[in-house]
């Protein structure tokens, strides 16, 4: 193991700190490059920052939104063989279940469509395919968004 003199005494060095010294310097990593009116629009703003925002606080919310959900539904409510076409009509005629169910699909929905998108920008390689999968990804997320919102807000428990 390398030592070196410091002021104070001699220091052992240990690992890949005893590579580097006057001879051998340590690799400079450079800074970012700067902002500048020549940068591309799309890399001007803050959408990852929010993207990253969004994807902690909304996954705060959602635990306790499911935890919550789990609870209320499966063991307050009497489990799983209570479920049934009247108990989804007794609890969507409150709106309070209408708009914690909504929360939840939008969130959920949101959260996940965000999370793959960072995942498609990571992996896919060519920006023909990346803009595929996005569209892709992007039409399914609003149909689904779309189709369960209506599903909420036009549940007829009379249906016969």
């Amino acid at each position: 193991m390398a030592t070196t003199e410091t002021p104070s005494g001699s220091v052992e060095l240990t690992g890949s700190s005893a590579a580097y010294g006057p001879d051998n310097p340590a690799p400079l990593i450079e800074a970012p490059r700067a902002r500048t009116a020549r940068t591309p629009k799309s890399t001007r703003t803050n959408f990852e920052l929010y993207g990253w925002l969004f994807m902690r606080l909304s996954g705060i919310v959602l635990v306790v939104l499911v935890i919550g959900h789990l609870l209320i539904q499966l063991v307050l409510d009497g489990g799983v063989s209570k479920i049934s076409f009247a108990f989804v009509a007794g609890r969507w005629a409150s709106p309070f279940w209408q708009a914690w169910d909504l929360i939840m699909l939008w969130l959920a929905m949101l959260h996940g469509a965000n999370g793959l998108r960072t995942v498609i920008n990571d992996y896919a390689e060519r920006d023909n395919t990346r803009f595929w999968l996005k569209m892709l990804l992007y039409t399914a997320t609003v149909f689904t968004v779309l189709l369960g919102t209506l599903v909420i807000f036009t549940f007829d428990p009379n249906i016969q």
